[in-house]
């Protein structure tokens, strides 16, 4: 093949997509038809030049023409950095305060369910004797309870409650695929378990103490769970009542959505395993300890709504960009 006369041939297509490709930005419809036309023509010329010439300034001269033609057409990959930010900016808050209606009646029924059951262990001695032995009951609320916080390293155990306090809120999403039918029973056992304690502290005068050490990192842990049963359930009712969309749509946008609390939730956990793990057992006055879960309560509420709302104003559900059953095709 005579390289010159290629060249000569087809250099007013090379600059011209290489025109095109620079102002990509402010094409016409009728420009970004071209610039398709152009890049297909470009690459053919590529594959020709590199199985026909050993100009490799030529081949590298196409190959990068060809490289930038492909990132207008297709659209560049978003960065890393982006995703991310988008992901706390956006993707996992607006889906916490969409489902902000499930989450608070989440939180309102295990409050009210906790209350009456704590009330009624603690006002009973025959509930209280079917639970354990006086003995047994003593030691609990002597040390036991207290002890908990503080017997292991601060570091394991922060780490062996986050993974549990995942798994249960990770449990609440799951279940959204029975409808979330389970979840009202799993909210239901964490409250008994609450509620049992408390009862019991309440029965020998330590209520300050069950919430002084219950408080600094259970407001958050809790509002976690609460969070994730919220949107559990509500993804278990998009199966019911769809709305305008397509079942199938609606399922797979809420279930991509749900996802984001999902991994949104493990942060949210991790800050709070801290808590529990270098301030409850701390030597802090129980007000300084309290003041500082209370802290960590209202700066998440705080930033669920200010992102959340304004996501929403912008009709952003959490959903990914470009999803596959919903992107645009020719």
């Amino acid at each position: 093949m005579d390289i010159d006369a290629f060249i000569t041939a087809h250099r007013p297509v090379w600059d011209r997509l290489d025109h095109l490709v620079n102002k990509r930005s402010s094409l016409t419809g009728d420009e970004v038809d071209e610039l398709v036309d152009l890049y297909q023509r470009v690459a053919t010329h590529l594959s020709i030049v590199r199985s026909s010439s050993k100009d490799q300034l030529l081949v590298g001269r196409l190959s990068a023409l060809v490289a930038r033609a492909r990132s207008a057409v297709t659209g560049a990959h978003t960065p890393a950095w982006r995703e991310l930010v988008r992901f706390f900016t956006v993707s996992f808050p607006v889906v916490a305060y969409r489902a902000r209606w499930w989450w608070l009646a989440s939180t309102l029924a295990f409050l009210v369910v906790g209350s009456v059951m704590a009330t009624w262990v603690a006002g009973n001695p025959e509930v209280q004797a079917s639970i354990a032995s006086p003995d047994e009951i003593t030691q609990l609320v002597e040390h036991d309870f207290a002890d908990y916080y503080s017997e292991n390293p601060a570091a394991s155990f922060a780490s062996r409650v986050w993974i549990n306090n995942a798994w249960v809120s990770a449990q609440m999403i799951i279940y959204s695929v029975v409808l979330g039918l389970p979840i009202p029973y799993v909210l239901y056992a964490n409250a008994e378990n609450v509620a049992v304690s408390a009862g019991l502290m309440a029965s020998r005068d330590k209520l300050d103490i069950f919430f002084g050490l219950i408080l600094p990192h259970g407001l958050l842990e809790l509002t976690a769970v609460f969070l994730a049963a919220g949107v559990g359930m509500r993804l278990g009712w998009t199966v019911i009542d769809p709305g305008p969309r397509k079942r199938v749509e609606a399922l797979a946008e809420q279930g991509r959505a749900v996802m984001s609390v999902a991994l949104g939730l493990v942060v949210v956990l991790f800050v709070s395993g801290l808590i529990e793990a270098f301030v409850t057992p701390s030597g802090l006055p129980t007000g300084a300890r309290i003041g500082i879960g209370v802290l960590a309560e209202v700066v998440f509420l705080a930033y669920v709504i200010v992102f959340g709302r304004r996501a929403l104003r912008q009709n952003e559900t959490g959903d990914v960009e470009r999803a596959p059953d919903v992107a645009p095709t020719a």
